[in-house]
């Protein structure tokens, strides 16, 4: 499995880190810039260097920024083509994005736009980043309220996946991520869910293989909708309440977790997919007791009212009609479902405030 994504330019541990160094022989980058929050750049940062003798110090630069999803700004954003320009980065320089979700997103997008575009590489340091955020090609920033309103689809060179990073990370990390990694499952490989709720998310639990399965399922369907014209659009099961959660939360000042709002949209979503995409209701009801055990509702939330500004907003809709992806059974998503918006508003009420 794991030897068998290299064809989507993902790489595991050592093959990883071999890559990279060949990559770099071959390109003879005039700069090298290593973008990281505060968190990785302590936590990982070293080690990930002392494996990498061959980088020339000489060119190498480090841009550090403040964890959290309030960097993926446009102000940082502009900081950041800043700091391009003053460590006098050109077209031939290289941007290493080594981070959690906000860092290969961010990155990402300021790499595509920094001079009309320089190579960049993602080295993910969190489960949910592994599975899902350098994973796809998507990059960008928040804008006003929303999650992701400006950005682009942009390839980078290679993915480096070293899980040993993960023994850096707190048990809401885990959370976050296995939250990706059970939608996987829900959407596209009913035995892939199955082997995850018999586990528990901790490091202990989590090794190589299952996180490459959950990759391998995301990159064979991105593989064939890039840019998410069709098939793709399962990959939003969860998405749409999803993000509105995450980014009330964001504005209310109590964060949550992007995995952890998106188990809380599959909550909702699951009760869609009875209703409008002939999901069996008894099969949908034993879903949500899963999830639910793992993924509490938090005390603070949206009202309905909240909730509907933000869905108006969402980008997979037409118009004004709200799109979901939803599931037609475990294993099985299905994308374009037009869902009245009184019909989410009930569901949403039924799942979180009765």
């Amino acid at each position: 499995m794991i030897d068998q994504l290299e064809k989507y330019g993902l790489f595991f541990e050592e093959r990883a880190l071999a890559q990279f160094q060949s990559l770099v022989r071959n390109k003879d980058y005039s700069k090298i810039a290593v973008l990281c929050d505060s968190n990785t750049h302590d936590q990982c940062l070293p080690g990930f260097l002392s494996q990498l003798p061959d980088l020339d110090p000489n060119k190498l630069e480090v841009v550090e920024l403040e964890p959290g999803e309030d960097t993926k700004s446009l102000e940082v954003l502009a900081q950041l083509w800043d700091a391009f320009g003053a460590l006098e980065m050109d077209r031939h320089s290289l941007l290493i994005n080594l981070g959690g979700g906000v860092i290969s997103d961010l990155g990402g997008f300021a790499a595509a736009t920094y001079m009309r575009g320089i190579d960049f590489v993602n080295f993910p340091t969190s489960l949910l980043a592994m599975v899902d955020a350098s994973v796809g090609a998507k990059t960008g920033i928040n804008f006003g309220a929303y999650k992701n309103r400006i950005g682009l689809f942009t390839e980078p060179l290679m993915v480096g996946i070293l899980p040993e990073f993960l023994d850096t990370l707190p048990e809401e990390e885990f959370l976050s991520g296995w939250a990706e990694m059970l939608k996987h499952g829900l959407i596209a490989d009913a035995k892939h869910y199955r082997a995850l709720i018999r586990r528990k998310p901790t490091a202990a639990q989590i090794d190589s293989a299952l996180i490459a399965h959950s990759v391998a399922i995301k990159a064979r369907v991105v593989s064939q909708d890039k840019h998410e014209g069709g098939l793709r659009k399962i990959l939003n099961f969860g998405h749409s309440i999803g993000h509105a959660l995450e980014s009330w939360h964001q504005q209310a000042g109590q964060p949550l977790s992007h995995g952890y709002a998106v188990a809380l949209g599959m909550q909702v979503e699951l009760s869609l997919s009875a209703a409008f995409a002939g999901c069996d209701i008894n099969e949908v009801q034993a879903l949500q007791t899963d999830i639910q055990k793992l993924y509490s509702v938090p005390k603070l939330k949206p009202q309905a009212e909240d909730l509907k500004t933000l869905l108006l907003g969402d980008k997979k809709n037409k118009g004004s009609h709200l799109h979901f992806s939803l599931l037609r059974e475990c294993g099985v998503g299905v994308y374009d479902i037009e869902v009245p918006m009184q019909s989410v508003l009930e569901r949403y009420n039924q799942c979180f405030h009765d």
